[in-house]
């Protein structure tokens, strides 16, 4: 009866306009539970998660805090005040299973350690219900922010994949660091950001200890200022065509090779890219670019497999097309294809580029959204001419040290970077 009335009441003190769900179960049976703010058609939509390690409960201030706001216009927010109640209630990281929730996520999750341990990750991929439940939710309201609370390193993560403005503002709000950490197996961060490439997900380390009240509300109102901020975000991204070229297991463990030979590097994924490189095609349309990218043949200059390809070719018409998704490396420039974003543009000339308009403006505006989304400096769009220049060259393959081309040169990308 007590139990009912507590449930009467907390309901009651709720908004008009919030409506509470179980969307899940513990290990233990305890109900998972999620309370929506704002209209259900709102059309963007946030997801705030108190804690996930049940010994990291600060972030539950902020979820009161948020319970008691109204979301801005147009804006549904979705509040979980812990998605380890087992873990809560024993105070312990791991759920009642002994599992790190935090690595038990279906995305580089790798076996590690045993039941118990700190960082254990389970016995496979999703599978504690805790997991599966939160999977489930996010596949449900599909937010385009989510904010996971988790203590006590007082900074912003950047998270691979989330838009590292996003990662600013918000920490700027609250007056903490916004900082990279290591990228961890399993985190439910990186399973969200590979879901889907716009969305953001992060993680707020909030200090040790309860969070005061004032700290609270500051965090919720930067909670719901997200929503701005990847509105504007948003709205700055450019129509992209999805024009995919083959990239399976073969070319990936040929880039992966590449990678090693090259960089050093024992992957094929292109990591927190740090610059953004300009080229042009030398052909006069579009179709021989897409062929020469997709047939993966080794290139007759350097002999070398994987084929060469870039992320995205503008056309002369303003048409972008995206050949690959930025999660794997392209061959597009030598001493910098681990960490550079490849955008071609189809044209025999610097000049021919610079004096199409519309190919230019598509141009700058798929430029400025990389830019937002990843955090990379002007001074960091650079053009192939300008490779060797760059801070991030790095190449191991002696006899290629000094290999460069002379498309997008320094004079036109000074132009370009000034209308940028």
């Amino acid at each position: 009866m007590r139990r009912a009335l507590l449930a009467f009441a907390l309901l009651a003190a709720l908004p008009a306009n919030a409506a509470a769900e179980t969307f899940g179960r513990s290990v233990d049976g305890r109900a998972l539970k999620v309370t929506r703010l704002g209209p259900v058609d709102a059309p963007r939509t946030i997801l705030a998660v108190g804690s996930v390690h049940g010994d990291e409960t600060a972030g539950h201030a902020v979820i009161r805090a948020l319970r008691r706001r109204t979301p801005p216009p147009g804006v549904q927010v979705h509040l979980v005040t812990t998605a380890n109640p087992d873990g809560v209630r024993a105070g312990t990281r791991q759920n009642a299973r002994g599992v790190d929730l935090n690595r038990n996520f279906p995305r580089r999750w790798r076996a590690a350690g045993r039941r118990g341990d700190v960082y254990y990750p389970g016995p496979r991929a999703a599978s504690e219900p805790e997991t599966r439940a939160l999977a489930r939710l996010v596949r449900r309201i599909d937010p385009d922010v989510t904010v996971y609370f988790h203590q006590h390193m007082r900074l912003v993560n950047y998270a691979p994949g989330a838009d590292r403005r996003l990662v600013r503002a918000y920490a700027r709000r609250v007056r903490l660091p916004a900082r990279e950490l290591p990228h961890y197996r399993g985190t439910a961060t990186s399973w969200q950001n590979h879901r889907d490439a716009d969305s953001s997900a992060f993680v707020v380390e909030l200090p040790a200890g309860p969070l005061s009240r004032r700290a609270a509300r500051r965090h919720a109102r930067a909670v719901l200022a997200t929503a701005t901020t990847a509105a504007s975000a948003a709205a700055a991204k450019p129509h992209v065509q999805w024009d995919p070229i083959p990239f399976g297991k073969r070319r990936i463990r040929q880039t992966r090779a590449y990678a090693r030979r090259h960089y050093g590097l024992n992957h094929a994924r292109l990591i927190d890219p740090k610059v953004i490189v300009e080229h042009y095609t030398a052909t006069t349309t579009y179709g021989p670019v897409f062929n020469t990218f997709a047939s993966n043949a080794r290139d007759p200059e350097l002999g070398e497999l994987p084929g060469t390809c870039a992320h995205y070719v503008v056309d002369t018409d303003g048409t972008i097309h995206q050949l690959v998704r930025l999660k794997w490396m392209c061959r597009h420039t030598v001493g910098l294809n681990h960490t550079a974003i490849g955008i071609e543009h189809v044209g025999t000339s610097d000049d021919q580029v610079l004096a199409d308009k519309r190919q230019l403006r598509a141009s700058l505006r798929l430029t400025r959204w990389l830019q937002a989304r990843h955090g990379i400096a002007t001074r960091d769009v650079i053009g192939h001419a300008e490779s060797l220049g760059s801070p991030y060259h790095h190449e191991d393959v002696a006899r290629l040290r000094t290999q460069t081309h002379g498309d997008m040169g320094p004079r036109a990308m000074k132009r370009y970077r000034r209308k940028l």
